[in-house]
């Protein structure tokens, strides 16, 4: 047997018995790492792992010299394999119960039977499987990895027992690039760490410490978990047995200023493409901005009031219309064309009450074809159901199957909770129409109830807005004739037929408007004379029903004189100064409370006591009904300036004697 095989199996048999404790302390803590400098302070946080013992984590803070830390730029270069004792590759597969193979994927020996192993029904993973390379992808955690030997230049990776654990990890922090790797050999070198950790990625920087631990920082977040997968592993250089050759790395997340500082630049940077995103998409679903409204002039006051005659063209032409009138633009000079616009947007009402009825009647008509054709689902549904119930007795029940019986009672079930569900509808549409009949009947009632002296009134303010309005149309109709006039005499010229007759249409209105101004105000003072007169019968009535009240009041004395002199004792009853039983009770508790307090006590004290038994007591009345008894309970005032306070006092023993 070669002295690879010897070599081999003396691995496999120390990593059986377990290994020694290494030789060094990794040193860790919380605080970052930064790989710009030399000379910066180095954080790890390792774990050492002992085959007897439980795992321990331990910490320590060293600050490496410039010799052993520095920054190191390694490109990324392919790995070779190579095995150099086929036969110490087949024996050690072997005993890890695997299918040897060779370098390019074919099995060494054909004849393997994979029960013979110690770790059987277990798939092998092997270095060279394709798609995988060094370090294969993450496995699914309920299936057992079996990890196998790596063969590098100057040193070989042995896998850790399957049967311990896997490695502790500590919490990834955000954009790590940067891994700890712990129980380095004591002769390892960087050019070590480069070939080991090389084909996880790209190495951006090595800082190596004296204590056998190291920092390596990649390129991407994804070759960190690469590099984890080494975790675990044990190392030898080359082929010796000695302790300084040998160590069994633990690789951990590490923090970094640099990782840290690029994971929240690419964070901000995402935050900002998501910001423009959201203000791209806001500005393609803003609705577009309204055309802006052309300025007043005569030429468009024209093309305003033709589009306000045109039915298509109405809404555009009305709020081009409201834009002037807000603007202003509304003087002597165009007040008659506005009024011509207003009064062609005035004529469109009638059209739109029009098209409101019209949609309303089919409305109506649609909800009748929709109740009918209601009830003649309802009706199908009946139908169906009572063939169901039919079918359902004993005279045709007994001739159909089992089977056929639960269908023909599910069907039945299901089409009477559809048809109860059409009927509910149905009902709910009719108790609509009800309550909408029982609204119109409360407003026909509640508008027949209004009285005389009300339409009155409310006649009366519409006649004095009316004439205000014409007062209001007759002086803009004055003033219009100024202004015609005024035009008249600066241009020093006949008048046009056209003016000559605009002014006789405007004497004609002005005499109307008088015309009609007359008759409202005769109109207006008539009203005015009908209600003086309903409020003078009013007054008469309510003097009538006063001088009705006072001869009640003298039957009512009389009647209670004559019953005073039949029976005096009621009399004297009805004028004692206790009223009731309550106020009786509230006496004798009151007198009670100030015979055990000689020198008095407010009525706040009185009252807060009686609330006790009862919430419902009024300080005033009890204060009313003590000031009632003058020989039972007298009031008097205690302290001097400030503290000057009012007390009561029981003094019924003295009262007694003066009654």
């Amino acid at each position: 047997m070669s002295s690879g095989l010897l070599s081999l199996l003396l691995d496999l048999g120390c990593s059986t018995r377990g290994l020694n404790q290494l030789p060094f302390d990794p040193a860790s803590n919380n605080e970052p790492l930064q790989f710009g400098s030399a000379s910066g302070p180095l954080v790890t946080e390792g774990l050492i792992e002992n085959g007897g013992e439980s795992n321990k984590k331990r910490k320590r803070t060293n600050a490496p010299s410039a010799d052993n830390s520095r920054t190191l730029n390694v490109d990324s270069t392919a790995m070779t394999l190579p095995m150099s004792d086929p036969t110490a590759w087949a024996t050690a597969m072997n005993n890890l119960g695997m299918a040897p193979l060779g370098i390019a994927g074919q099995p060494i020996l054909p004849d393997f039977d994979p029960a013979l192993g110690m770790m059987t029904g277990i798939p092998p993973i092997t270095p060279m499987m394709p798609g995988l390379g060094i370090v294969p992808p993450p496995i699914p955690p309920d299936m057992p990895v079996v990890k196998e030997i790596i063969h590098c230049k100057s040193c070989t990776l042995f896998p850790p027992n399957p049967n311990l654990p896997p490695p502790a990890t500590r919490e990834r922090p955000p954009g790590c690039k940067t891994v700890f790797v712990g129980g380095l050999p004591e002769n390892g070198t960087e050019q070590i760490i480069v070939e080991v950790f090389e084909q996880c990625g790209e190495i951006i920087a090595i800082r190596k410490s004296k204590k056998n631990f190291c920092h390596i920082r990649f390129a991407e977040e994804y070759m960190v978990d690469k590099a984890l997968y080494l975790s675990g592993y044990r190392i030898r250089l080359g082929s010796s047995t000695d302790k300084k050759d040998t160590g069994r790395l633990h690789v951990d997340f590490a923090q970094a200023r640099d990782d840290l500082y690029e994971w929240e630049c690419k964070q901000r940077m995402l935050a900002r493409e998501e910001r423009h995103r959201r203000r791209m998409e806001e500005e393609r679903l803003r609705p577009p901005s309204p055309p802006p409204v052309v300025h007043y002039s005569d030429h468009e006051c024209s093309i305003v009031a033709e589009k306000l005659k045109d039915d298509s063209k109405f809404s555009e032409a009305v709020q081009t219309l409201l834009t002037w009138i807000e603007r202003g633009e509304v003087n002597r000079r165009s007040a008659n064309n506005f009024y011509s616009m207003i009064q062609s947007a005035n004529s469109h009402v009638r059209r739109l009450v029009n098209e409101k009825a019209a949609h309303e009647k089919d409305m109506e008509e649609a909800k009748e074809k929709f109740k009918e054709a209601l009830s003649g689902i309802l009706l199908q549904f009946e139908q169906i159901v009572a063939v169901y119930h039919s079918a359902s007795k004993q005279k045709a029940w007994d001739h159909f199957t089992k089977a056929q019986r639960k269908n023909i009672s599910v069907w039945c079930k299901q089409a009477e909770e559809i048809r109860n569900i059409h009927n509910d509808e149905l009902m709910g549409i009719r108790r609509e129409e009800e309550m909408e009949m029982s609204d119109d009947e409360i407003e026909e009632t509640t508008e027949t109830k209004e009285t005389d002296e009300s339409a009155l009134v409310s006649q009366a303010e519409a006649l004095k807005e009316e004439n205000d309005s014409l007062r209001w149309q007759l002086d803009a109709y004055r003033n219009e004739v100024e202004l015609l006039k005024q035009e008249q005499g600066k241009a020093h010229r006949e008048d046009d037929p056209s003016k000559d007759q605009q002014l006789k249409l405007l004497q004609q209105a002005l005499q109307g408007m008088q015309q009609h101004l007359l008759k409202v105000q005769e109109e207006y003072k008539r009203k005015e004379a009908e209600l003086e007169k309903i409020k003078d019968d009013k007054i008469q009535v309510e003097k009538m029903l006063e001088n009705l009240k006072e001869k009640e009041g003298c039957a009512s004395r009389l009647c209670a004189s004559s019953q005073d002199s039949d029976y005096p004792l009621e009399k004297t009853l009805n004028t004692s100064p206790i009223k009731s039983e309550r106020e009786a009770l509230l006496v004798g508790i009151i007198s009670t409370f100030l015979h055990v307090h000689p020198f008095g006590a407010s009525i706040e004290y009185i009252c807060s006591y009686l609330h006790r038994l009862d919430n419902k007591i009024c300080t005033s009345d009890v204060e009313y009904l003590m000031s009632r008894l003058q020989h039972t309970f007298k009031q008097e005032m205690t302290g001097v300036g400030a503290s000057l306070e009012k007390r009561w006092k029981f003094c019924g023993f003295e009262g007694l004697k003066l009654t």
